[in-house]
């Protein structure tokens, strides 16, 4: 069935730690946000020791508000794109009094209260950089931090990435011609403010592109939405209801699920009449795009659709078609390239953002590495981050046994090139799943290896 998490789901509060079983692995955590705090719930209560390593003073990661940390995204008027109840993890639902979809400030909200509510806190590290993580010759992973307490070079037997994809900016090619105005990326904007006043050009339609489109055309002098690749988008209330609601359930086909995608897109109003040209791809072959307030303020006039940019003179934009806009800002809102800064590239690299793993979660060539939210799912990345840390978790408890190698490739492998095929090729599409097939793939696979593990005692 699709995920749902409603009140009655909420777990027992956990008021003293778990014992940590010495003959267990010992494991580090990189990163608190949303995906490192799954992580670390997960092993604490399993009683599994580990360390988990946070560069910043908080938790939460781009969930957080000019995040101490410097490399949160969140802007002033950020909210989930995730229904609250497809959102939440399983055990832990959000408050009833959240809206639909929550801001930002709720969400760390919500986050601050689920590692209170199972106490782990102290099992943290604040203030604290893990530099480089290699392999050693027995197999051990050695990590190197720098924190409170200097330089310091730990040894473990699983490290747990959860430093998140959405911190490293990326650029497009360098544009020809020279333009005087302030050049910033969608990671460094943070409010209106920033826009007041000023003639603003948003390149890109995802997401950001568009919050920051209409932020834009409620403050700035003018606003222009430069497209480089239209896409579908997608209303977030359906009948007074989150469109999200309606889901398909997780052992649905691709195909399926693409078709109800398709529905929601067309239902939703075509964007043409406003001068965003058709999008070349097909519902369901992108990421979702979502917004709630593009359509009225194209309607209006107050954000004018161009093409991608040709060129620079100066103070005016030229784009494909010839037209011209005046500019003295623009947002390039071109998404984020994946990077492990603690990797040799040689060792762990995602060139154009394409690392085939497992389950988007283990590498097989690294034993007792794991990658966690390290996906792009049609919904919210913490019900999947929580799943995949269960299972990680599990796997070192040794209550599960992983397939033969050969089966593990060959599932990765047509794994990968199922998403390839389905969506069209982008950086942005290499880590793409569906929300439910992935929680329902990943349950079912949890209990063959549970019962492979049984039956090798």
């Amino acid at each position: 069935m699709p995920n749902f998490v409603k009140p009655r789901r909420s777990a027992p509060a956990t008021s003293t730690p778990a014992p940590n079983a010495e003959t267990l692995p010992r494991v580090c955590v990189i990163g608190a946000g949303a995906s490192g705090i799954a992580a670390a719930k997960a092993l604490h209560v399993a009683g599994i020791p580990f360390d988990c390593f946070e560069q910043g003073s908080v938790i939460g990661g781009n969930w957080v508000y000019d995040n101490p940390n410097g490399v949160s995204a969140c802007y002033e008027t950020l909210e989930i794109n995730t229904s609250c109840p497809r959102m939440a993890f399983s055990d832990f639902p959000m408050p009833a009094d959240y809206p639909p979809y929550a801001r930002h400030d709720q969400v760390r909200a919500y986050f601050e209260s689920y590692v209170e509510h199972f106490g782990f806190r102290h099992r943290i590290t604040f203030g604290t950089t893990v530099e480089r993580v290699e392999q050693a010759q027995d197999g051990t992973w050695s990590v190197r931090t720098t924190g409170p307490a200097g330089e310091r070079v730990e040894s473990y037997d699983a490290v747990l990435v959860a430093n998140g994809h959405h911190w490293d900016p990326r650029w497009p090619d360098p544009t020809p011609g020279t333009f005087t105005g302030e050049q910033i990326h969608a990671h460094d904007y943070r409010s209106a403010d920033q826009l007041a006043g000023r003639d603003v050009v948003v390149v890109g339609m995802g997401n950001s592109g568009l919050d920051i489109a209409v932020e834009a055309s409620k403050v700035a002098r003018s606003t222009t939405l430069a497209v480089r690749r239209s896409h579908w988008v997608m209303r977030k209330m359906l009948l007074g209801k989150p469109a999200d609601r309606v889901a398909m359930p997780g052992w649905a086909p691709g195909w399926v699920i693409s078709a109800g995608l398709r529905v929601a897109a067309l239902t939703a109003g075509d964007l043409t009449r406003y001068g965003i040209p058709r999008p070349t791809h097909r519902p369901g072959q992108a990421h979702p795009v979502q917004s709630g307030q593009i359509r009225a303020r194209l309607r209006a006039g107050a954000i004018s659709p161009r093409p991608q940019i040709d060129r620079f003179e100066g103070d005016t934009i030229v784009f494909a078609d010839g037209t011209r806009s005046r500019a003295d800002l623009i947002v390039w809102a071109t998404g984020y390239r994946v990077s492990f800064p603690f990797f040799d590239p040689e060792l762990v690299a995602a060139p154009e953002n394409d690392l085939p793993l497992w389950k988007r979660t283990v590498h097989p060539d690294l034993p007792g590495l794991y990658f966690v939210g390290l996906l792009q799912p049609l919904g919210a990345v913490m019900p999947l981050a929580e799943a995949q840390c269960a299972w990680i978790a599990e796997t070192l408890a040794g209550r599960y046994l992983p397939p033969p190698d050969t089966e593990i490739r060959s599932q990765m492998t047509a794994e990968h090139d199922r998403a390839k095929r389905r969506f069209y090729n982008s950086p942005r599409h290499t880590m793409e799943v569906d929300f439910d097939h992935y929680l329902w793939s990943l349950e079912r696979e949890r209990r063959r290896g549970a019962r492979r593990a049984r039956a090798a005692r």
